[in-house]
């Protein structure tokens, strides 16, 4: 009979690049935008290898291998934050990639000989798939766990918000309502499942996971945005002024948020020609506001652009514009917005699904902290600009 393990064997590299260029042109496997042909490539090479093995007849098959290096495939992709979905579609590249390099010697096999090894290279891209799904479920958990222990950890703080903060309890507890009841109910229906059957890495299991993580991520922002409001609120966070080289934080938030606005289809300019090297601020809290100024544009703009245009105005004071070409906000909500969960009110649509209604709330408390001063200019469907003055030099006994 014909052996095709030497034909795949000298071809591994070959699929394996060709299986890259696929998933990474692949309109359906999106996670791949921003990692590298490495990245991508992962352990694909090994289950190339160990197939070829499988395939022989004089051989003992490597199916270990290909349990091995489709384990660390699906850890990794989980650690890639890669949709259940782009793993399938991954591996249905890597079964018709496979097969486009090896159909004109399968043709020329007997009847026999081609039965024998499209059924076992069915056999072990599904075990491949197996093994990858079994750690990538095992990761999601772990992950999940991480997150629920995080959450224990917020609860005390939690409550000391409470407490100081009675006014916004009801705002604050509708916010968590919510996620927390998707995490319950999604972790509960998991459970259920998880004890009616062993088979644990099924699509419908994977996707109440990626559920409960996202509700889980949500309401850690919630918190998190809440204590930090709170410590504002409060005098509690203390200045670190020294100098502060801007042009460079600048560029730290640009390769930060890029990778998002070009997620969307959005372009994000930076202009800081007219501006100093160097100024005394806080650094920290500096690039916090600019971070959330920045991340509010990209989350309510469809099309166009973000810029970033920093000016010295005078010897004492610079600014920052952070300008979008969003949906913009009625002059009614120009005040509003600033307060904590207050947002804009958007006619005929809902407010992304990340949104807090706390982010502008702190960037306004931060601005005063550093002794500066925010103004909006905004109209509905002519996006927004966001203008911060600072000083060139703040007291941090101030």
């Amino acid at each position: 009979m014909r052996d095709f393990s030497q034909l795949l064997a000298d071809k591994v590299d070959v699929i394996a690049q060709q299986w890259v260029d696929r998933v990474i042109r692949d309109g359906q496997v999106k996670s791949t935008e921003h990692l590298t042909r490495q990245a991508v490539l992962n352990h694909i090479g090994d289950v190339l290898t160990a197939l070829a093995t499988v395939l022989a007849q004089t051989e003992e098959s490597d199916f270990e291998t290909i349990a091995q290096a489709s384990f660390k495939h699906g850890a990794l992709r989980a650690k890639q934050d890669f949709d259940p979905r782009e793993v399938v579609r991954e591996y249905h590249l890597l079964r018709t990639t496979i097969l486009a390099n090896v159909s004109v010697e399968l043709l020329q096999g007997t009847a026999e000989e081609v039965l024998r090894a499209m059924s076992l290279i069915d056999a072990v891209v599904d075990s491949a798939i197996a093994q990858c799904f079994h750690s990538y479920v095992e990761e999601r958990l772990q992950e999940l766990q991480q997150v629920q222990h995080q959450l224990s950890l917020t609860i005390e703080e939690l409550q000391r918000l409470v407490n100081a903060n009675q006014d916004n309890i009801s705002h604050l507890a509708h916010e968590l309502k919510t996620p927390l009841s998707s995490i319950i109910n999604y972790s509960d229906l998991f459970l259920r499942q998880s004890r009616k059957t062993e088979i644990r890495d099924t699509a419908t299991s994977l996707t109440h996971i990626e559920r409960v993580l996202a509700n889980g991520r949500k309401l850690l922002t919630l918190i998190n945005d809440s204590l930090e409001l709170s410590r504002c609120e409060a005098g509690k966070i203390p200045l670190n002024v020294e100098p502060t080289n801007v042009p460079m934080l600048i560029n730290t938030v640009s390769e930060i948020m890029e990778p998002l606005a070009s997620s969307r289809g959005l372009q994000l300019l930076v202009d800081y020609q007219n501006l100093p090297n160097q100024v005394m601020t806080d650094g920290v809290r500096l690039q916090q506001i600019l971070m959330n100024l920045v991340s509010n544009a990209i989350r309510y703009t469809e099309v166009g652009s973000i810029s970033i245009v920093c000016r010295l105005i005078s010897p004492q004071e610079w600014s920052i514009l952070v300008e979008d070409t969003g949906i913009g906000i009625a002059a009614k909500d120009h005040l509003r917005i600033f307060q904590p969960f207050e947002r804009a009110i958007i006619p005929g649509k809902n407010h992304p699904a990340d949104s807090t209604g706390l982010g502008l709330a702190i960037v306004d408390k931060l601005v005063h902290l550093l002794q500066g001063r925010i103004y909006l200019s905004s109209e509905v469907g002519k996006g927004s600009t966001f203008t911060v003055i600072f000083p060139i030099e703040i007291k941090s006994n101030l």
